[in-house]
């Protein structure tokens, strides 16, 4: 290696003899020598997300140890380290509040300290987009590895998603089709290893698309988590940091708006959640790639639905990484020339050569690009005079939805009615079951305060179910709307992630339980039926009642955030951030600390 490298400035530096003295003394104090430390051997970090208080990733602290042997047979030495842990189902108020944070934390250690490079280890939903979001703020080598799905739920021989069984149960409670013990003895079911969500959520898509977007070794995101091959995963990941480092691959060489392209691509043939386009804005924003939510309208509406997943499917993830897992996907995807072949991913292979042989192991799963569930699969972009943008997931839309509500002869694919408001999900679940609400299958439910200022950090509080007596009535599903968002194991085709949000005094922030609204996905259009003055008199109402109220910040993290936070539109990062990237070459070493 003739390349001078970081961690040199640390640990072998005659220039400044004084401070390399002190940064080997300390880390000599655990086991390393003299002789490790200054050989000229990379060091490469480990950002551990695996903890206690993060139960879907807590497998990384076993696959770390693979991770190391495979680092030192490449030539490295190996520091793990940890990263701000963020379990989607143990943080409150919720874990999109911690994404930013561990993000700027992530980086803080990247930078401050004597990396070469970095292993990621990627998980539960918001750990992967952090992480990456992270890497490409710093900019040296780094490669992810996904910590794999659970085994498959089972329960009474039908298999049982996890998150997606969780909507099914509470539509199932409200019906008084189970009782409280069976609830949860029916949502435990689903969870039956160590690993994140089986169903395509957003754990499932965000370690998909890193993989298609080149951050991971191409058939690793899919491997579930107790799988011996997860094991050899994280062995061959270890060693293939250390290549990277000799060969200065950077995350700005591999995440390019072809990948990006590609990834919007993908997500469409997998059924992806509708965080990914949160995520994927957000890391293009910190990698310095143009991509618009109109891109996944673009690029990625016409693209069919090929992979049989819950929620929009059957299976789940063990039965997609038997059926091929991502290079399966890419692959026929590749052969109808929806794929940009040239893209680089980790491995220092384009995309295009790793994924050409690739084929589909079993088609039940995952389908022939001419036999899909559903034809166009992508996400609609939607706009109106109720916010700016809003997507809707159309792999989702069932057959009781589209025949209630999308196939008037008259008018196809557009509906109108009334709206019920709730102001955060405290209200509606106080208030969905009274009858004096009077909402019947003709109404739709409106979710705000829930962004990413109002929550704060923007809840997954928009699939809302219907009223228990019209469950009982056999309406499984009504029209939602919101400011927040939705788990991606969540069937509902809800209009979320809208912006800008009602906290930051967007127009959702006038509308009232009564008024009528107008959807025309062909149109793509949201339309309030207010008239201009009633709506001018509304704003100027909320405005003199100081905009509008949401709770007050308990923590002072709570506060930066909400200070600093964009709209979900633009991948509601920390405004400002963006500017800083690829550090370690703009901006240098940091200073010595002494």
């Amino acid at each position: 290696m003739t390349r001078k490298l970081r961690s040199r400035a640390w640990f072998d530096n005659p220039d400044n003899i004084d401070m390399t003295a002190l940064y080997l003394e300390r880390y000599l104090n655990f086991g390393l020598s003299l002789t490790e430390l200054r050989s000229g051997k990379p060091i490469i970090g480990i950002a551990q997300t695996g903890s206690d208080l993060s139960p879907c990733n807590r497998h990384h602290l076993v696959l770390a140890e693979r991770i190391r042997e495979g680092i030192r047979e490449a030539g490295g030495i190996a520091l793990e380290f940890p990263v701000h842990p963020i379990q989607e189902t143990g943080k409150r108020p919720t874990a999109a509040l911690d994404r930013n944070l561990a993000y700027m934390a992530l980086v803080e250690l990247i930078y401050g300290y004597p990396l070469d490079g970095v292993v990621l280890t990627t998980g539960c939903d918001k750990t992967t987009p952090a992480c990456l979001m992270a890497a490409a703020t710093v900019d040296i080598p780094s490669i992810a590895l996904s910590v794999g799905p659970m085994l498959n739920g089972w329960h009474k021989g039908e298999r049982t998603g996890s998150g997606t069984i969780v909507w099914k149960a509470r539509e199932m409670l409200a019906a008084g089709e189970i009782d409280d013990e069976g609830f949860i003895k029916l949502v435990a079911s689903s969870a039956p290893s160590t690993g994140y969500c089986n169903t395509m959520g957003t754990a499932t898509t965000m370690n998909s698309l890193a993989e298609v977007l080149g951050m991971m070794l191409p058939g690793t995101a899919t491997i579930p988590a107790p799988h011996r091959d997860r094991q050899e995963a994280a062995y061959l990941t270890g060693k293939r940091i250390v290549e990277m480092v000799d060969e200065d691959l950077k995350p700005s060489d591999i995440m390019t708006r072809d990948s990006f392209l590609n990834a919007i691509v993908a997500s469409s043939a997998l059924g992806g959640s509708t965080n990914a386009p949160i995520h994927l804005a957000a890391l293009a924003r910190h990698v310095g790639v143009e991509l618009s939510l109109k891109d996944w309208e673009e690029f990625g509406h016409a693209v069919p639905l090929l992979v049989n997943l819950q929620p929009a499917g059957e299976y789940l993830g063990e039965d997609f990484f038997r059926a091929g897992g991502v290079p399966a996907v890419v692959g026929e995807l590749m052969r109808q020339g929806l794929i940009r072949e040239s893209a680089m991913t980790v491995n220092g292979r384009t995309i295009g050569d790793n994924c050409r042989d690739a084929e589909i192991e079993d088609a039940a799963v995952i389908r022939s690009f001419d036999n899909p569930l559903v034809k166009d699969a992508g996400f609609l972009v939607l706009c109106g005079n109720l916010f700016d943008a809003a997507i809707m997931k159309t792999s989702v839309i069932g057959d009781e939805f589209r025949n209630r509500y999308l196939s008037d002869p008259d008018d196809p694919d557009a509906f109108e009615g009334p709206v019920v408001v709730f102001d955060g999900p405290e209200d509606y679940h106080a208030r969905i079951d009274d009858p004096a609400l009077g909402i019947t299958d003709r109404h739709m439910l409106i979710m705000r305060g829930a962004g990413p200022i109002g929550y704060p950090g923007a809840a997954e509080v928009v699939n809302m179910r219907a009223p228990a007596y019209l469950l009982r009535d056999g309406v499984r599903a009504l029209p939602c709307i919101g400011d927040g968002r939705q788990s991606g194991t969540s069937a509902s085709p809800s209009i979320l992630n809208a912006s800008p949000e009602a906290a930051a005094n967007g127009p959702l922030a006038l509308v009232e339980s009564g008024d009528r609204l107008r959807i025309d996905l062909k149109a793509r259009q949201v339309t309030l039926l207010i008239g201009e003055d009633e709506l001018a008199a509304r704003r100027e109402a909320l405005e003199a009642n100081g905009g509008y109220a949401y709770p007050e910040s308990q923590t002072p993290w709570q506060e930066v955030q909400r200070a600093l936070v964009g709209q979900l539109d633009s991948g509601a990062i920390l405004e400002g951030a963006e500017k800083y990237r690829r550090i370690a070459a703009t901006k240098g070493l940091p200073r010595d600390n002494h």
